[in-house]
């Protein structure tokens, strides 16, 4: 069994669309491991595959059609869809495994490729692995005879049924008549479905990102663009903004001042709001360690514990099911609601704000300030090649600023899993102090990056 996965990374395989790993040739055989791996029984077997609006799905989509189709399984197609609707069609279609193609916030040169297992929860570590090493092996006399082969076929009511499944997460008698919401979909996944749940459900809909064209996704818009769903929110004296990225498992509001709410208040507001109903279940939430410690020590004053995991909104499912916790999520905005979903939704997670607002009568900027946050600072630097952290003047840098915050906040380095970045954060009572701790370890990083790139080349 090898020990270090070569494809995956923290959420699925992700790369420039059309070089390794993002490849037909490496899809298609994706999909034959995949495929072989999740054929077991006697039943004809089943996979889901969903896609955002990337001009690369078109090159990715029909490889790893090929693939499972070789491995005997059929295939059901079901186009553009949130990455959490085709979770949830994995599950309610009982297939044997789903497979979402986006590469969430990325822009559109870049693609990936995440699985779920037959309950809808992305695969574990250990499973990908497996995956990996299979695809390394040799398997050709393992699929599927002539006769066995699968089929494909597309799912027409695909987007319906998950708008129906986010409705009824939303409070029974409630409605959102009278509220004017700008939703802004990043031109991605969520384009038709996001916009059609708040309309029906009563809303005055202002959509924004929604005219794909398979090069726009998130670009200058979507989560990672708030200010452009702040800018849209005034413009159209909005009550609330609502920001999904391309894939819609993530979310960022905007209230109505034009003031971004992230992912951290939005746990506070449905973990203190399912606290009152008598719905949370585990005594706490599932964060992970880039959460502020102002969430931490308002959850304390309610009597619930904030349980931390590494990043990643596959680590906070993990966990959260091993807790029997049934809300977690990111900073980032990844929100989980185990209740109605086993990965994380931006949609769901804005209908259940959505239902404060409507039961306590009061704005978006009243009902979304939830708790003080301590001053964080949060900044990447780019690398090539090895990573720089490894460095003994970076590692020096990182003691000399741990102890700088010592008893009054904390670092927190670490590389992200998708892309060559170290992520840099602090957070502490003095936002001077942190703000400096944060772009000195950037600077040292960033010059040990430059230095170690001219001594390869």
């Amino acid at each position: 069994m090898i020990k270090t996965r070569r494809l995956f990374g923290t959420d699925g395989i992700r790369g420039r669309a059309n070089t390794e790993p993002m490849t037909a040739g490496i899809a298609l055989r994706l999909g034959q491991a995949a495929g072989l791996l999740f054929t077991r029984g006697n039943h004809r077997h089943r996979v889901v595959i969903g896609k955002d609006t990337r001009l690369s799905g078109y090159m990715l989509e029909p490889a790893l059609t090929a693939g499972f189709i070789g491995a005997g399984m059929d295939v059901t197609l079901l186009g553009p869809l949130p990455t959490p609707a085709v979770a949830m069609l994995t599950r309610s279609l009982r297939a044997d495994l789903g497979v979402m193609i986006s590469a969430s916030h990325n822009a559109y040169e870049d693609n990936g490729i995440k699985l779920f297992g037959p309950d809808g929860t992305k695969l574990s570590d250990e499973m990908e692995l497996e995956i990996e090493a299979l695809m390394d092996s040799v398997f050709a006399d393992r699929l599927a005879e002539s006769h066995l082969l699968g089929r494909a076929a597309r799912l027409d009511d695909a987007a319906g049924r998950y708008i129906e499944a986010a409705k009824a997460s939303f409070p029974r008698g409630s409605r959102l008549d009278g509220l004017r919401i700008v939703v802004d979909c990043a031109n991605g996944a969520g384009y038709k479905v996001a916009p059609t749940v708040l309309w029906e459900l009563g809303a005055t809909v202002i959509p924004v990102g929604v005219a794909p064209d398979g090069f726009n996704i998130n670009k200058g818009c979507g989560s990672t663009v708030p200010e452009f769903l702040c800018a849209k929110v005034l413009e159209h004296n909005a009550h609330l903004g609502i920001a999904l990225d391309g894939d819609a498992d993530r979310l960022i509001i905007a209230d109505e001042t034009g003031e971004v709410v992230d992912g951290d208040q939005i746990l506070a507001l449905i973990a203190q709001s399912w606290h009152q109903a008598g719905t949370l279940r585990g005594g706490g939430i599932v964060a992970t360690v880039m959460s502020n410690l102002g969430l931490e020590r308002h959850l304390a004053g309610l009597g619930l514990h904030l349980h931390r995991t590494k990043v990643g909104d596959r680590y906070v499912a993990e966990h959260m099911r091993a807790s029997g916790i049934n809300v977690g999520g990111e900073q980032s905005g990844h929100l989980i609601l185990s209740d109605f979903a086993t990965t994380g939704d931006g949609l769901l997670a804005a209908l259940q704000v959505l239902a404060v607002l409507v039961q306590e009568g009061r704005s978006a900027s009243q009902v979304l300030q939830v708790f003080q946050r301590l001053p964080q600072r949060l900044k990447n630097v780019r690398f090539k090649g090895q990573s720089p952290l490894r460095e003994a003047g970076v590692q020096a840098a990182i003691r000399d600023a741990e102890a700088r915050l010592a008893g009054s906040g904390r670092v927190l380095i670490r590389e992200s899993g998708t892309e060559p970045l170290v992520r840099v954060m602090a957070e502490g009572e003095d936002s001077f102090v942190v703000a400096d701790v944060v772009d000195n370890l950037c600077e040292i990083i960033a010059e040990a990056a430059r230095l170690r790139e001219a001594a390869v080349s």
